[in-house]
């Protein structure tokens, strides 16, 4: 799979920029790239005034910032010197800013201009410089006086170490406060390559950045990994939204893109069904399995030139994919693929290519790796995933108590997810051990597949299945603001629009919301099982809190 004779990116990256040293490396839509000889460039300059800051390796340097090329650019520098780097998620608010800073004791912190404005209020004693990480201006330092010159080089030559602690990662979980991962340099670099075993990256392919790169998910594999394949990357300079996204997906035209459930999963809710239910012909069609797959195959060419036309990789990771999601996926014919793994494991321990997904499975484990399913059930063959191998974490930073419970004496890491193994080795994911439900009779209810039903539910944008004394509860946050809509268009004449204030109007969705509870309530337990049947019902208002791969953060609702 590789050569280099240590896994760092100071034997690395020198190789890969003469490599592709004129293929284009980074840069944002519509500007001028970065090519991977300008990137060394580039990289060498920002270690030079690394130096003149007075960094130094194992100094400990923060990244808090939206999508940029110079995000990678400083990652690689870091890398490169052996200092290790701190990716903190663009939605950290202050409090969670000021817990990282405080914990890890960093000594610098580039963070974009965008973000400035919460780091006012979370600074603190350890931190010397803050760097503005658009243009490289020094926002505050006792050296000042240093100016970034991109033509400067680095003076000193580094050796870091491939298994010493690299980057500091503080995952924002489902289930509590934020830990923080040590992984070492060999732990992601290694699993990029065991990602690209699984989907080969060629120098021609083109990545569309849309997810944070301090998450480790497209960090590893949108970062990365086409890095060291030579592959060009472009980032958009603001959210995206389907007004940003939808004309950078035309001129990118890319062949690679990484996303999580929930965006695609919008997408089917809320562009692919409407536009199928707008037509007699297309209703009646979907609503038979035999012609399902012909107005599904349309609707997929219609999506794939949608993305630019020449997508072959579609990644999906950090949560379970809707069932129904997935069928139309695949009968659409449109290339995803299915990864699993945790920030733990750098991320990656199993997934599979467009070529060969399986309904509701993940995929194969990833070479180099064991996955093994701890103490499974003696009839369903579910338990606890584990994994062994050398892309899992060095540990929990300052947490031997929390790392001893996670690893074992001989090096397991205790995923703390439920899944099972088919015949051919696949993995299918259960759910998190945690969110699993013990019923009365002592059977096992998973409340991510429950969830699964109700999201498909007419008006349901999203819920959470939790267990409240002794008692399945469902919350659910209905799409209010599509209800009101109908309201308004079934108004057919100037007086009944006289007539209907934007308080009836309210009144007469909460009355919908009332008899949509009622009915989901029937719908969902006449579909599942006696000891899964949801005993109350709640709306909630709003929509839930999420992690950066917009999974809900459970713990606040439990």
């Amino acid at each position: 799979m590789h050569n280099y004779p240590q896994l760092t990116f100071s034997t690395i990256i020198p190789d890969v920029v003469s490599k592709y040293a004129q293929n284009n490396a980074l840069s944002f839509i519509d500007e001028e790239p970065i090519t991977y000889a300008q990137m060394g460039k580039l990289i060498k300059a920002t270690i030079a005034f690394l130096e003149d800051l007075g960094v130094k390796p194992n100094d400990k340097v923060v990244i808090y910032s939206q999508n940029m090329p110079n995000w990678g650019i400083v990652y690689f520098a870091l890398h490169s010197m052996g200092v290790v780097a701190i990716p903190i998620l663009p939605d950290f608010n202050t409090h969670e800013v000021k817990n990282v800073l405080n914990h890890s004791e960093a000594k610098t912190i580039f963070v974009s201009q965008s973000l400035e404005h919460k780091l006012k209020e979370a600074q603190n004693e350890t931190v010397e410089s803050i760097i503005r990480l658009d243009d490289f201006t020094i926002l505050e330092s006792e050296k000042s006086s240093v100016v970034y010159n991109e033509q400067s080089e680095n003076i000193n030559s580094y050796s870091p170490d491939e298994n010493k602690m690299a980057v500091l990662l503080y995952t924002s979980g489902t289930t509590g406060a934020s830990k923080a991962v040590m992984l070492s340099q060999k732990n992601i670099i290694t699993n990029a390559f065991q990602s690209n075993n699984m989907q080969e990256i060629v120098q021609e392919d083109k990545f569309l950045s849309v997810l944070p790169m301090s998450h480790t998910y497209e960090n590893t594999i949108g970062l990365i990994l086409p890095i060291l394949k030579g592959a060009s990357i472009t980032y958009l300079r603001r959210p995206p939204t389907a007004s940003v996204l939808l004309p950078a997906l035309k001129k990118v035209q890319p062949t690679f893109m990484l996303t999580v459930p929930l965006i695609i999963e919008k997408v089917y809710r809320d562009s692919i069904l409407p536009q199928i239910e707008k037509k007699t012909i297309t209703r009646l069609m979907h609503n038979f399995t035999p012609t399902r797959k012909l107005v599904y195959r349309l609707a997929g060419k219609k999506l794939y030139q949608t993305f630019g036309g020449n997508l072959k990789f579609f990644g999906i990771g950090g949560a379970k994919l809707d069932g129904k999601v997935e069928q139309f996926l695949r009968d659409a014919k449109f290339p995803y693929a299915i990864g699993y793994g945790l920030t733990e494991t750098a991320p990656i321990l199993a997934g599979s290519n467009p070529s060969q997904t399986k309904l509701q499975a993940v995929g194969p484990k990833a070479i180099w790796l064991d996955l093994k399913i701890n103490n499974p059930d003696p009839v369903t063959g579910e338990g606890e995933i584990w994994a062994k191998g050398p892309n899992v974490m060095l540990g929990y930073y300052k947490n031997e108590e929390k790392t001893q419970e996670v690893l074992t004496k001989d090096g397991w890491f205790k995923t703390g997810d439920l899944g099972v193994f088919d015949k051919q080795g696949w993995l299918t994911h259960k759910g998190r051990l945690k969110n699993m439900i013990v019923g009365a009779n002592g059977e096992n209810i998973y409340p991510e597949e429950i969830e699964s039903l109700i999201n498909n539910f007419k008006c349901v944008v999203e819920s959470i299945v939790l267990e409240k004394k002794g008692k399945l509860v469902a919350m659910v946050h209905f799409n209010r603001e599509d209800l009101e809509k109908k309201m308004q268009s079934m108004k057919s004449s100037i007086s009944q629009k006289m007539d209907n204030t934007l308080d009836d109007i309210s009144n007469k969705v909460d009355k919908a919301m009332e008899e949509l509870t009622i009915e989901l309530k029937a719908y969902i337990n006449s579909k599942v099982n006696k000891t899964s049947r949801i005993q109350l019902f709640i709306s909630h208002p709003d929509p839930f809190q999420k992690t950066a791969t917009k999974k809900i953060k459970r713990y606040l609702y439990a």
